[in-house]
């Protein structure tokens, strides 16, 4: 990134908490006239002054919301705005949730939807990445995304399409036993059913998620194998960006669930996670397709197919 528009952003950020910090004191402190301040931050990041300014300041207090147990109201007098209630409408439309609602999410992303890889990086910064084309809490597609994002978001894209499927069918042909003899993993024993692929499908992530977070795993969590699987997504999805953002993938940690407990670093973790993954999710697809579901199999097995829109 040039040294320049480096300035230009610390200038943006190092005004955060400053309420009087509107488009006309920027300019003057980066010497430039309003006008050309503009058009140098708008070509290079796609968003003005104000408009970068004002989404940094919500990503910020949505991480405060959360992170620091912070109330509406103190989150709306850090974001500069005037009244809770005018937070409260912008933070809606930015989350499409409301404040006190965020707080009490997990899997939901901090980052808005932006044309450049600049958000609010915890606690007092920004983190400077690819141009995006969107970030994850409005929706956007897979475009842009590292490969930790690409491989953990086409895994849970597909699981979740597969299990939605599955969902659909009698619990009878779920549990006729098509694959005598597969086993996704040594340790885990036969999977000659749809159901059974399923569940583990969904209790690899519910169980390596607790794992990492230290906590109890006491047996399946309530739900639908999809409203299971969106839990357990969103929170292995956070923690893989903590890992990836802390460059962490070596660092290790003790699994005091095993027997006896044992030692991993978080990098073979993830890609224990996504690799039987995605042979356990393949072999559901096929079973799905002889059970009444026949393109299962086309659809977006292929992260490249996923990427380019059909996932």
């Amino acid at each position: 990134m040039p040294d320049r528009l480096r300035d230009l952003l610390d200038l943006v950020l190092r005004s955060l908490d400053e309420p009087g910090a509107d488009g006309r004191a920027l300019a003057q402190r980066a010497h430039f006239s309003r006008d050309h301040l503009d058009r140098l931050l708008g070509r290079a990041t796609g968003e003005s002054p104000v408009a970068l300014r004002r989404r940094l300041l919500l990503e910020r207090a949505a991480w405060e919301l959360r992170a620091r147990g912070a109330t509406p109201t103190a989150a709306a007098n850090g974001a500069g705005y005037g009244s809770l209630a005018a937070f409260s409408r912008a933070f809606t439309k930015a989350y499409k949730i409301s404040p006190s609602a965020f707080a009490a999410t997990d899997g939901v992303p901090i980052g808005l939807p932006a044309p450049n890889g600049v958000h609010f990086h915890a606690p007092a910064g920004v983190a400077f990445g690819a141009r995006d084309g969107g970030g994850a809490a409005g929706g956007a597609g897979p475009g842009g995304r590292d490969l930790a994002d690409r491989l953990v978001g086409h895994h849970l894209a597909r699981s979740r399409e597969l299990l939605a499927r599955a969902g659909a069918l009698p619990a009878e042909a779920l549990a006729r036993p098509l694959r005598p003899g597969f086993v996704a993993h040594p340790l885990e024993g036969e999977e000659p059913t749809a159901a059974l692929m399923a569940e583990r499908l969904v209790a690899t992530l519910e169980i390596w998620t607790a794992a990492i977070d230290g906590e109890v795993r006491d047996g399946p969590g309530g739900g639908t194998w999809v409203q299971r699987l969106d839990r357990a997504g969103g929170a292995f999805t956070r923690i893989v960006r903590e890992i990836r953002d802390r460059g962490a993938w070596n660092e290790g940690f003790v699994d005091a669930l095993c027997e006896p407990p044992q030692s991993f670093t978080y990098g073979s973790v993830v890609a224990h996670v996504v690799e039987y993954g995605a042979i356990r999710r393949e072999m559901l697809a096929a079973v799905l397709a002889e059970l009444g579901s026949p393109d299962a199999v086309e659809h977006a097995g292929d992260p490249i197919t996923w990427e380019l829109g059909a996932g």
